[in-house]
């Protein structure tokens, strides 16, 4: 898959396309199966698909106070996008700047001029251009002044469960997420939430008690869920020289709070690989994927009460993780 982020990228006998826009945050099931079934029709018609989308989230430029956090970092999203069988993604940078350009300016720079697109594909909630002013009856006049279709995608909901009312929506997952559900998150996503960071030095407490943890960057990319004990799987993915690591993925047992225990007061992920007492992953970068939680963060009275409970929270992942496979 081609990734670009300029129109600059883009080269100029590549075309016609079938194009869709959007913020395809985890790219949940709902996004790949509309991506999926796009790339497919392309080919069909001997066109080219193209996901056009923005870093960062357009609401993190205008409300960032407000902005919801991210289920996926950049490099996380790209692969996902590749994954369904689209040709190239144009991942474009999102300014104030940006943002002023009508509907019109942006249709004919990137889609017409930039894309060759003969088909795009929206959702009937589509905004675009100026203060959102372009919407679905504006992408179909535009089509018709500059020679493409437009096709409209419904809502996608959940076709294994009867009746089901509810979208698969990242905003689903966020709330799965926030609530520790990363089981519901995994359901909506098609795969287990991660999160992919550098390993930092943290207070060394779990060496000292012979549970050594790799501690994630504050900013690791992927949406932390609710405090609690998870049960995991973590793999590196890049040594601290810059090159890609080949390693396989390790059970982890990941504590996510602020380790009220020892009156912590910043909010940390910690995944312990089990059974290793070995492993140097400082300023690696790794991924966790997280399958399921154990239990909420609790404060503990004693050192030895503590150490109990993380002994019967390793056994707890081994079971869990076992049946994960």
């Amino acid at each position: 898959m081609h990734r670009w982020s300029d129109l600059a990228d883009v080269p100029a006998d590549f075309g016609p396309t079938v194009v869709t826009l959007g913020n395809f945050d985890g790219v949940h099931r709902g996004h790949a199966s509309v991506l999926r079934r796009m790339a497919a029709d392309a080919r069909a018609q001997g066109s080219s698909a193209v996901a056009v989308t923005f870093t960062p989230h357009p609401l993190q430029v205008h409300r960032p106070h407000d902005a919801p956090p991210l289920i996926t970092g950049d490099e996380d999203r790209l692969d996902l996008l590749e994954a369904t069988g689209l040709d190239a993604v144009l991942l474009l940078p999102y300014s104030l700047e940006f943002a002023r350009q009508s509907p019109e300016e942006f249709v004919r720079t990137y889609l017409v001029d930039g894309l060759r697109a003969r088909t795009v594909v929206v959702g009937r909630d589509v905004r675009f251009g100026w203060q959102n002013s372009g919407d679905l009856a504006t992408m179909v006049q535009l089509g018709r002044r500059h020679g493409f279709d437009v096709e409209v995608i419904d809502d996608i909901t959940p076709d294994d469960e009867a009746g089901a009312a509810r979208r698969w929506s990242s905003t689903w997952v966020r709330e799965a997420l926030a609530a520790g559900d990363v089981e519901q998150a995994a359901r909506v996503l098609g795969r287990p939430h991660r999160l992919r960071g550098l390993v930092v030095h943290g207070d060394a407490r779990g060496r000292e008690l012979g549970f050594p943890t790799a501690n994630l960057a504050q900013d690791a990319d992927g949406m932390v869920p609710a405090d609690g004990v998870y049960a995991g799987w973590l793999r590196r993915t890049r040594r601290a020289d810059g090159t890609v690591a080949d390693d396989p993925r390790l059970p982890a047992a990941v504590s996510i709070g602020t380790n009220p225990t020892f009156d912590g007061v910043q909010r940390r992920v910690e995944a312990y690989v089990l059974d290793r007492t070995d492993l140097d992953l400082y300023d690696d970068e790794v991924v966790v994927d997280l399958v399921a939680r154990l239990r909420p963060t609790l404060r503990f009275s004693s050192v030895d009460e503590l150490l109990e409970q993380m002994h019967a929270d390793v056994e707890r992942v081994r079971e869990v993780l076992a049946a994960d496979g």
